[in-house]
């Protein structure tokens, strides 16, 4: 075999190990770990008390119905007066670190009245929510569920 084969079987060979090597790197995950008990970017994250107190409840995406009793029912998770209790009729407050506005509804499937709280406000739901919540959606733009549409 010549040297220029040589070189170009040694050039494809580290190629390819380069090309193993990446596979094997550890990747950070894309988005934020849902449903930990903590309030991080990417997420609307609900609470037990007002103002941004007690326990929480991280979510990346809507959910139709809460649940109304365990074990069928999201749970606060988070440190913190009201962990382990069911989220629905016991939201007081919401910190919507999700991207786009999340609105939270008093009836399942999007339904009733509702508060929409925009991207990066933390707010205290307003009297006939506080504590009387069954569903919650992200309002992506050009996308319509039911009532829950953005434009």
């Amino acid at each position: 075999m010549g040297t220029t084969m040589l070189r170009r079987i040694a050039s494809a060979g580290s190629l390819l190990l380069l090309a193993a090597g990446a596979l094997l790197v550890p990747t950070s995950a894309a988005s934020a770990a849902e449903r930990d008990g903590v309030c991080d970017a990417g997420e609307v994250c609900i609470y037990y008390n007002s103002n941004g107190e007690g326990s929480v409840s991280d979510f990346a995406g809507s959910i139709p119905s809460h649940g109304a009793s365990q074990p069928n029912c999201y749970e606060f998770k988070g440190t913190g007066n009201g962990r382990g209790k069911c989220v629905k009729n016991n939201v007081a407050s919401v910190w919507n670190r999700s991207g786009v506005p999340v609105t939270i509804y008093y009836n399942s499937y999007y339904s009733g009245p509702s508060q929409t709280i925009p991207d990066g406000e933390p707010v205290n739901l307003r009297p006939g929510l506080k504590n009387e919540n069954t569903s919650h959606a992200f309002i992506y733009p050009g996308v319509c569920r039911d009532k829950a549409c953005a434009v």
